[in-house]
């Protein structure tokens, strides 16, 4: 297992970078697929190669990628995600732009993930890779307290999981998402 260093994003620069479109198709696509150059990730994206090499000059400056220097060669740039176990100030912490972005950023996340399950229940066939969709849909009754050490269990079972299986041929990469918010009826 890859220890990823624990980072709490409190900086709201930092967020308005991490929370910009653009940025998270950029940093989706080199954690999924490794270091890229600017040109690369343009294409696959069908972004414009000067935008894209500020957005990654952006990233970088938040330390969300970094350059890989071994790669490069002549003017041209490879980059590559920066792996991290990327935490976010408690609502509490938040002041309203701050709340404002994290709003966004989650509601858009959602979003996306819901439209990728989507595609990913309508591309299946049955058996196989296409039988990977367990599914939980449950409720807890804990405390503040209890309900972060669940949290912080489930981080640990996902960081041992996630790159056990990295150099395994029949290994394929599953997304998984936490989502967990208190009853309003309570």
């Amino acid at each position: 297992m890859a220890d990823r260093e624990v980072r709490t994003l409190t900086d709201l620069d930092a967020l308005r970078t991490l929370a910009h479109p653009r940025r998270q198709r950029i940093l989706d696509r080199l954690s999924a697929h490794g270091p890229a150059t600017s040109a690369d990730l343009a294409r696959d994206l069908d972004l414009n190669t000067g935008a894209t090499s500020y957005h990654l000059r952006e990233l970088a400056k938040h330390g969300f990628v970094e350059e890989v220097p071994e790669k490069a060669r002549g003017r041209e740039r490879w980059w590559r995600h920066v792996s991290a176990d990327l935490r976010f100030p408690r609502r509490s912490e938040q002041d309203e732009q701050t709340r404002a972005v994290m709003d966004e950023l989650h509601a858009r996340a959602y979003s996306e993930d819901m439209a990728a399950f989507r595609h990913a229940l309508a591309s299946s066939e049955p058996g196989g890779w296409g039988d990977a969709f367990p599914f939980s849909r449950g409720t807890i009754t804990v405390t503040l307290t209890q309900l972060m050490e669940f949290f912080e269990e489930y981080v640990a079972l996902v960081m041992r999981y996630s790159d056990s299986a990295e150099h395994s041929p029949e290994a394929r990469r599953v997304h998984t998402r936490f989502l967990a918010f208190p009853d309003i009826a309570d």
